[in-house]
């Protein structure tokens, strides 16, 4: 029998390579195509067909299992917000690197720098993009009597306590400046947003604001603020961007930076 599966085989090949060679009238087997790149042999003894048919369908089943078991499927779905995982390696946030201060961590986008500015009491870390220092991450850690942040009173209440962090007004003369200003005013911050979020058993504050100036040439600062409370410590975190630049992309990072942040 393995010499009749070997003839099919070579006839199977010479068909589909040479359709129009023709037959040896004394071959045993013949050619039937019954659709395009579809092609079976039939013999024409009954007997050798059904034995043949019988062992091919049983190599076949046999085959088939055992590729079966030894195959594993490694399904390319993802979850929600993550790429799909085609080749089976995990896929690599390469926006943003982990950083560990002495008390806390949060996520620095990847192509922010080092800045040796200082801004703030008590900072001890400042990144800012390459290209535009109004975009960057500041952390401050101060001491304080609060047992919890909510020992400050309400999100708002807190950031009346440190507002400083949103620039102090330089200019104190009237004046009348355009941009939807009050008279004598060259500075405004908007509230857009609190939160008040509960991370690993510990309380914290969420603001986002946006503060603008009369003289500012990016239509204003998105300011993010995340803080919490731990062993005598204040601990702020602060992300901005410029509003032109905000919707250019850099919310993303902004965003991602502040809320990355959480004390060990």
């Amino acid at each position: 029998m393995a010499s009749t599966a070997t003839a099919c085989f070579l006839h199977h090949a010479a068909a589909i390579s040479s359709p129009a060679a023709g037959r040896n009238p004394s071959s045993r087997y013949q050619t039937v195509s019954t659709r395009p790149n579809l092609v079976v042999c039939k013999a024409q003894k009954q007997d050798e067909e059904a034995h043949v048919g019988i062992s091919r369908r049983l190599a076949l089943t046999v085959l088939v299992g055992a590729a079966a078991v030894g195959s594993k499927v490694s399904p390319a779905d993802a979850a929600y917000g993550e790429a799909a995982n085609v080749f089976g390696k995990p896929k690599t946030n390469t926006d943003f690197l982990p950083y560990n201060g002495d008390g806390f961590k949060l996520s620095i986008p990847a192509k922010w720098n080092p800045s040796k500015e200082v801004e703030y009491p008590g900072q001890v870390l400042r990144f800012e993009d390459n290209f535009d220092t109004t975009s960057n991450v500041t952390v401050m850690v101060q001491p304080t009597d609060k047992k919890s942040i909510t020992d400050f009173g309400s999100p708002e209440n807190f950031l009346s306590q440190v507002n400083y962090l949103l620039g102090q007004q330089a200019y104190f003369g009237k004046t009348d400046s355009e941009g939807g200003f009050d008279s004598g005013v060259v500075a405004s911050a908007n509230i857009l947003e609190t939160d008040t979020p509960i991370v690993d058993g510990k309380q914290y504050y969420f603001l986002s604001v946006l503060t603008r100036t009369a003289d500012g040439d990016e239509g204003g600062k998105h300011q993010l603020i995340s803080a919490t409370v731990k062993d005598g410590k204040l601990y702020i975190c602060k992300a901005q961007a410029g509003d032109k630049r905000w919707f250019k992309g850099a919310k993303k990072f902004v965003e991602s930076a502040a809320t990355s942040f959480s004390v060990a």
